[in-house]
């Protein structure tokens, strides 16, 4: 199939991130229009794209298949445009669907309602398009989401996975505390200065998500390499794209990179032997040096590092004295002027607890934390130590 319009969701604020790498997917895929609106990028392409962009895009969310977009201002208009979609192109007549809505802003409110609409409208098309009236719903999952913004609705069917988005690596089997989505890991080194080759920290690496991330980058595994996708079940994209897909994924990957520039500390050990297991099961512990350390007691690994931290905030441990104590203590350890060191908190009082303004902040959200990605610039390397 040629020509298929997909949506790259993403958090609010990660969407020229997102953008980027539909951009580097598109010079080996048949990816073009790629357009940003607010949490989503818009791109089209072919069933190798849509596979290709479930494995490799690092911070974008899931991918959607959009079937259509229209505006509706009543249900009837909702069920009959509805019905008009090509749902029997990608349901097949045993397939099982399920339907999620959302409204803002729009005429047409009631989740239950157009859940309702739209789950009969799709059946009635596929009704008349297999000519039967029973469906067993015994075949591959779909979900089907109708997303209305403004009295503009857009029909979507995921291809990664309701229960499973793009953040689900397969390595994180268990996390600490609060953990930080793998996604938005990804998004926080992407935003920084960081590049293979030059000294990465974590200094509060809990289950060891962004380490494990940057080291992932590194040797440039696919993200979604060891893990599988609901589309993958689907009759409607061949094995065999798939498979060339995920053979042309593991032929990439980047196996002289093992040098341990990636440092990875946390003052609890069960964090560390933690972060250790999911890097050997992401096949990165190579890569990264761990050790249980509190920020008193680290020294910075070398000059013109990157530190890269998601501490813990007031929010998450009600502990405010402490917490205040621990970005004190991080102002202290980044002293050295050729470092650059990027803190996400939803800590208002930060800078006044680090004790030094941030050349930069970004608003983000983690989950459904409003948070600041606080950004200090250190010096550039000089030409002998740039990779």
């Amino acid at each position: 199939m040629h020509n298929l319009q997909l949506i790259a969701t993403t958090s609010f604020g990660l969407e020229a991130i997102v953008k980027r790498e539909v951009e580097a997917l598109a010079r080996s895929n048949e990816i073009k229009d790629i357009a940003v609106q607010d949490g989503r990028v818009n791109f089209s392409g072919n069933l190798e794209s849509l596979v290709a962009a479930n494995l490799w895009l690092r911070c974008a969310d899931r991918v959607l298949l959009r079937m259509g977009q229209f505006s509706a201002y009543t249900f009837d208009e909702l069920f009959e445009q509805t019905k008009a979609l090509p749902w029997a192109d990608w349901i097949p007549k045993d397939g099982k669907f399920t339907v999620l809505a959302k409204s803002v802003r729009s005429k047409l409110f009631s989740v239950s309602d157009i859940q309702s609409i739209v789950k009969k409208a799709v059946v009635e098309k596929l009704k008349q398009t297999y000519h039967i009236e029973h469906f067993e719903e015994t075949g591959p999952e779909y979900t089907i989401t109708a997303a209305f913004l403004k009295d503009v609705v857009t029909l979507t069917i995921d291809t990664t996975g309701h229960r499973m988005g793009l953040h689900k690596r397969g390595y994180r089997a268990q996390s600490a505390v609060a953990p930080l989505k793998e996604t938005m890991a990804a998004a926080l080194i992407s935003l920084s200065y960081w590049k293979p080759g030059r000294i990465l920290l974590d200094p509060t690496c809990g289950s060891g998500t962004i380490p494990i991330e940057a080291a992932l980058m590194a040797k440039n595994i696919a993200p979604g390499l060891s893990r599988s996708f609901i589309s993958e079940f689907w009759t409607q994209i061949p094995a065999e794209v798939w498979k060339n897909a995920r053979k042309q994924a593991y032929a990439a990957i980047d196996t002289s990179y093992s040098e341990p520039l990636i440092f990875a500390s946390d003052l609890d050990p069960a964090a560390i032997e933690l972060a250790k297991s999911n890097a050997e099961e992401a096949g990165v512990e190579d890569c990264i040096s761990f050790e249980q350390k509190s920020l008193d007691q680290i020294t910075l690994p070398g000059q013109y590092g990157v530190a890269i931290s998601n501490p813990p905030y007031g929010e998450r441990l009600g502990k405010m004295q402490e917490v205040h104590q621990l970005y004190a203590d991080m102002g202290r350890l980044f002293k050295d002027p050729t470092w650059s060191v990027y803190v996400l908190t939803s800590d208002e009082f930060f800078e006044s607890a680090y004790n030094k303004k941030a050349n930069a902040k970004r608003k983000l959200f983690n989950g459904n934390i409003k948070t600041d990605y606080y950004q200090y610039y250190g010096e550039r390397p000089s030409r002998s130590h740039k990779s």
